[in-house]
């Protein structure tokens, strides 16, 4: 009854929530313990009720998420990449968009920035799409509690076969695509409008995303934020290096940031941010930042600080030259490299080995053999008294 009360006083929520509490499989005491929770706990101090809602929401949603493990990535983005993201592309107002939305981490997180910065949320509108029912459920369910006013379309769709939002142009774009996806029907869509820079290829949908996005960024100077694996950066199959070459060439790729690996609870793999815009502030040159040791262990992941976002952002912010850790990349020099973009190319690592003195190293050993030496005569000379 509490379900249907809320869903009768917003539409966005019209049959999205469970009503099947009485089913078999769900343990009464530990939903009696739930509602508790709810109902008799002191959550806060401070802050009004839809703001702790909302911090709870995404409290359990990383709860989940740290318990699924690999299933996680269907619906999850680690908070610290999504911030990260967030405060480069700075969606202060315009229309924010995510083709793949997940439980909506990129929206919430947008709407944050904007009240940091002491702006207004409805200065935002948010577009966004999802394939999962249930993820599109708790996206839609994540927006609600926070009153965020969102167009996920009215109900769950496949992003390549039923855009919902096929004749949209967004000022922001932000998203974590699924990594390296194969089986996403490709070979049906081979004369696709979207595809600018070449026809992405059957067995991975990377470059299918992000012509997606570009296709649907403003053309008056919009932004795109993505997730992306590193094979993306310096991929040559199956034309994968041609479309990067392409997008490169078009001077697209405002920046590239390798971020540490073991973010994800759903794998290991090391991933990259990529920043793109239809509008640089400095044309012809591309950013390059390896933020792969800014990063703290929490249990078998690691995590981004607040010190360590402020570092990458405001370093990309100033597009300065830092030794070890960011590099501003003329075209000519990427082009001379092939469009390869992994950031090692550009940014040389610190050698963190220990430095020797040459020098006093040669003198230990000198003093070493002499004393060695000495030891060998003392020895010698005892043999000699016992055997006399």
């Amino acid at each position: 009854e509490a379900m249907r009360s809320i869903e009768s006083e917003n539409d966005k929520l019209k049959n999205i929530l469970p009503k099947n509490f009485a089913r078999q499989e769900l343990d009464k005491r530990r939903l009696g313990e739930v509602v508790d929770l709810f109902t008799n706990v002191k959550m806060a101090d401070k802050g009004d009720s839809r703001d702790i809602l909302g911090r709870t929401y995404e409290y359990c949603l990383a709860k989940f998420a740290e318990a699924e493990g690999k299933n996680a990535g269907e619906f999850y983005t680690p908070a610290c990449i999504v911030k990260t993201l967030v405060e480069i592309i700075e969606p202060y107002h315009g229309r924010v968009y995510d083709p793949c939305c997940g439980s909506g981490g990129m929206f919430v997180q947008s709407a944050k920035f904007v009240e940091r910065h002491q702006g207004k949320i409805s200065d935002l509108s948010v577009y966004g799409q999802e394939s999962n029912p249930t993820t599109w459920k708790m996206a839609t369910m994540n927006l609600a509690i926070r009153g965020i006013d969102a167009d996920l379309g009215d109900h769950n769709a496949d992003t390549f076969f039923n855009d919902l939002h096929k004749n949209e142009r967004f000022d922001f774009i932000l998203a974590n695509p699924p990594f390296n996806l194969k089986d996403w029907g490709g070979d049906k869509l081979k004369e696709d409008p979207r595809w600018d820079y070449g026809t992405p290829p059957e067995g991975n949908a990377n470059f299918a995303w992000m012509q997606h996005m570009i296709h649907h960024l403003q053309p008056a100077g919009g932004r795109i934020g993505l997730v992306l694996a590193n094979g993306a950066l310096s991929s040559q199959t199956s034309g994968e290096g041609d479309i990067r070459a392409n997008i490169v060439a078009k001077d697209l790729v405002e920046g590239i940031i390798a971020m540490p690996d073991k973010l994800f609870y759903s794998t290991g793999i090391p991933v990259s941010l990529w920043i793109i815009t239809n509008k640089k502030a400095q044309p012809g040159k591309t950013l390059f930042i390896d933020a792969t040791s800014e990063c703290v262990k929490v249990t078998n992941n690691n995590k981004l600080t607040p010190e360590n976002i402020d570092r990458i952002v405001d370093v990309f912010a100033k597009r300065e030259e830092v030794e070890h850790f960011a590099h501003l990349a003329r075209y000519e020099e990427v082009s001379g490299n092939d469009y390869n973009l992994s950031v090692s190319t550009y940014v040389e690592a610190e050698d963190t080995r220990e430095k020797i003195d040459i020098v006093k190293l040669n003198a230990e050993i000198k003093e070493i053999v002499a004393r060695e030496q000495v030891l060998r005569d003392e020895i010698d000379k005892i043999i000699a008294e016992i055997e006399v």
